[in-house]
């Protein structure tokens, strides 16, 4: 890893940080927790096996990610951030606020996997109804599908299906995202092709009533392939 040579603690950081590739794999940690080499293959698509061993090395050797033997029936090696990695936490949503005015710009050629949707839930989403009992919104965000749940205040997110939810929504990613953002209204996303089946109330208890706290909003994405 080559270092910008600069005593300045932004530099310093990104000696350690800003290879490429490196956020990213941070960002996977973060949003799945401890998790095992094919699953960080799975949720990095387009990165090589050997630069993520590489960067993996990288940040275990500067004290970031560390590894842990999980119990049976699983037995196998797991990659998880070490208390210092996680204070990349901050760093990890503050690019993310920065990025959303660049999601507009939607290639159909664009991977996506469902624990992305964490940053968006947790940016703009939230228990507007604490006082009701819990629910759970089944989406399927073109071939992922995930849950969120909002219970006593608080919205989180799980990966895989939920057939017992108690709404569903369906459409791609960037439409499912213009609708978490406050940039479309429920019924205008319908209108676009989302798919909403199951109790609205349960759909709106979650959505942006006022906007969202930094102001970020998604309109419906404009494809940079469409003729």
């Amino acid at each position: 890893m080559r270092s910008y040579g600069q005593y300045c603690s932004v530099a310093k950081a990104l000696d350690v940080v800003g290879d490429r590739w490196t956020l990213l794999i941070v960002r996977e940690l973060l949003s799945r927790g401890p998790s095992r080499y094919t699953d960080l293959r799975s949720g990095l698509p387009g990165i090589a096996t050997n630069l993520l061993a590489d960067r993996l090395r990288e940040l275990e050797a500067a004290g970031l990610v560390e590894r842990e033997d999980a119990p049976p029936p699983i037995a196998t090696t797991l990659f998880r951030l070490t208390d210092r990695g996680a204070e990349l936490a901050p760093v990890i949503d503050a690019l993310g606020r920065w990025g959303v005015p660049l999601m507009r710009d939607y290639r159909t050629e664009d991977a996506f996997r469902g624990q992305w949707l964490r940053l968006p839930v947790r940016m703009f989403l939230a228990d507007h109804e604490p006082d009701r009992p819990a629910s759970s919104i089944q989406v399927h965000a073109g071939d992922q599908t995930v849950v969120i749940d909002a219970d006593a205040g608080r919205v989180s997110l799980r990966l895989g299906a939920d057939p017992n939810a108690d709404a569903t929504i369906t459409g791609p990613p960037p439409l499912i995202l213009a609708l978490f953002s406050g940039g479309l209204a429920l019924a205008d996303a319908e209108e676009q092709g989302l798919r909403a089946d199951g109790s609205r109330e349960v759909i709106r208890r979650v959505l942006p009533r006022a906007g969202n706290a930094a102001g970020e909003r998604l309109s419906a994405p404009v494809e940079e392939n469409a003729p």
